[in-house]
């Protein structure tokens, strides 16, 4: 075979290799009940055109850190840390909201915690920087209450991770938790932990989880970014229209047979499946953690410049959703 033979066929193989290739999309995620539409995400991939890399983490904020690293193209957390991301110069956008709620207030059976105003003088522990964090702040700002991680104030806060959380109330290390979905379900369902109250009666009303993009991803892998946000669209339709398979990949897939089918059901119930989120919302969260104190924001975000709905949009259009 002659050398011009020869780089043909090379030439050849290559274009053969590229077409072949998958495109890869590296997803961040939290082993949350309400991110599993997301996490389904993966399942659906290959019928998409494309193959997910999801990679868990243990809050949304280390969700920034690898996005900033450059290590994900995709990323799915509460919008506090979306905004606190935003703020710290992460090159990310908004580009749909995937869950609503997702916070209650779970005091301890044994005490009889029955409103915010009966959280004085009391332990309340809560995962620092969270969307619960924030929601917290509000309601005891809402009821003109204090609250500092030291001595002092109405309320003493107790910065703990989700999974620690439920050991906490249930040891009696804290007298009340702001808790994310399903831990606070399995709270109650398990006996040692009484709602007080589904925090959503603040300025920020339900909280909506945010899907981000970054800006590099969005702009230069268009035609893959469209790909994503349709697939994304379809495991929520999905996880929306049967419920029954959310429940199966969720409690076994996701949690690996930990969650009953009861504390699922309770779970979803606090934080369903959705896909819309306006610049609005993320505005005034963001208002609201700024005058809490939360992430000690000081250059405020405007929501505006960086919510991009369009993908999603297109992709509901195409999948027939309203």
């Amino acid at each position: 075979m002659n050398l011009k033979a020869l780089g043909c066929l090379l030439a050849l193989v290559s274009v053969c290799h590229s077409a072949g290739a998958q495109q890869v999309v590296r997803l961040g995620n939290l082993k949350l009940a309400h991110f599993g539409a997301v996490s389904y995400i993966k399942e659906i991939a290959p019928q998409c055109g494309f193959k997910v890399e999801e990679h868990i983490f243990a809050k949304g904020l280390d969700v920034m850190q690898a996005i900033i690293a450059g290590e994900l193209d995709v990323g799915t957390t509460a919008s506090e840390a979306a905004i606190l991301g935003r703020a710290g110069g992460a090159p990310i956008f908004v580009v749909a909201g995937f869950a609503r709620g997702g916070a209650r207030l779970v005091g301890r059976s044994d005490l009889q915690i029955k409103s915010v105003r009966d959280l004085k003088g009391k332990r309340v522990g809560v995962t620092r920087g969270a969307i619960q964090d924030v929601l917290l702040l509000a309601e005891l700002h809402k009821h003109g209450m204090t609250a500092s991680d030291q001595p002092g104030k109405d309320v003493r806060l107790v910065f703990l991770a989700y999974a620690d959380l439920n050991h906490a109330l249930l040891g009696r290390n804290i007298d009340a938790m702001m808790q994310s979905e399903p831990q606070s379900s399995q709270a109650l369902s398990q006996g040692f932990g009484s709602e007080i109250l589904k925090p959503y009666d603040t300025p920020i009303g339900e909280p909506v989880r945010t899907m981000v993009m970054t800006e590099k991803f969005y702009t230069q892998q268009r035609p893959l970014a469209e790909k994503f946000m349709r697939c994304f669209v379809q495991a929520t339709k999905t996880f929306i229209e049967q419920p029954a398979t959310a429940e199966k990949y969720v409690r076994e897939v996701l949690f690996k047979g930990q969650l009953s089918s009861a504390d699922f059901v309770d779970a979803i119930g606090n934080s369903p499946f959705s896909y819309d989120i306006t610049p609005e919302h993320i505005q005034v969260t963001a208002d609201t953690m700024l005058k809490t104190g939360v992430g000690r924001l000081r250059n405020l975000p405007t929501a505006h410049d960086w919510v991009r709905t369009d993908l999603l949009v297109a992709a509901k259009k195409t999948l027939g959703v309203k």
